[in-house]
């Protein structure tokens, strides 16, 4: 067993210290992917970015596209960091674009399939 005097040093040396901090910026730094829906048919990645960015740095964007008319489907998926997807979230939900009310949401996995779609 350590003696008072040796888990002070223990629990105080640098070693630790980093490892703590190593460890916890990491799980801040967890990408969160986020579900815009109701978007304008004319919406652009481009301007769907800029809307983002108000909130923090995009990691990546994702819009769903017709194959035929190249117009937008509706929705896409935007990556950010934690505590900025979290910020969007609460800034965008209900926002009005351009006459749609936006719905912004964590994305959800479908529980039943584990997100891979269905069963052949």
């Amino acid at each position: 067993m350590l003696g008072q005097e040796a888990r002070h040093a223990y629990f105080n040396s640098p070693v630790m210290d980093d490892r703590f901090l190593d460890r916890t910026s990491k799980m801040e730094r967890i990408m969160r992917k986020i579900y815009a829906g109701n978007l304008p048919p004319d919406a652009t990645e481009k301007e769907i970015t800029e809307l983002f960015s108000a909130h923090g740095r995009v990691r990546s964007i994702k819009l769903a596209h017709d194959v035929f008319s190249g117009k937008c489907r509706g929705f896409g998926f935007i990556e950010m960091e934690g505590h900025e997807a979290r910020a969007a979230i609460a800034g965008l939900n209900g926002k009005d674009l351009r006459g749609n009310l936006l719905r912004v949401n964590e994305e959800k996995k479908d529980l039943k399939t584990g997100g891979r779609g269905p069963r052949r």
